[in-house]
């Protein structure tokens, strides 16, 4: 459960980081990569300790594929709060496929 909680923060930072600046996009380029690594720093604060810990409680591939879907589910959240974009029908199943991939990667784990 803390290696869950550790990629949620970093993923947060990271999505932040990836696509907030979107938002500003008269800015110039050079802020934005350069507040998006400030960011990103956070993003690794959280990463790699969630890794270290995660890394033995789930396999390699394990970790990577609840990394790819908790992304997703911050990610989701993130476009609709800040950008206001909803959900569309076509990226909600995309979205079921990969929660699909989950459950194949733990099976007979569980």
């Amino acid at each position: 459960m803390k290696t869950v909680l550790l990629l949620i923060c970093s993923n947060t930072f990271m999505t932040i980081a990836w696509y907030g600046h979107l938002k500003y996009r008269k800015s110039p380029l050079i802020a934005a990569i350069l507040i998006s690594w400030l960011i990103a720093f956070f993003e690794y604060c959280f990463q790699v300790p969630a890794n270290r810990i995660g890394y033995g409680e789930f396999t390699l591939f394990q970790l990577k594929i609840v990394q790819e879907v908790i992304t997703l589910c911050v990610f989701v959240a993130f476009s609709y709060a800040y950008f206001g974009e909803n959900l569309k029908w076509n990226y909600g199943v995309s979205f079921l496929f990969i929660v699909g991939a989950v459950v194949f990667a733990f099976w007979g784990k569980v």
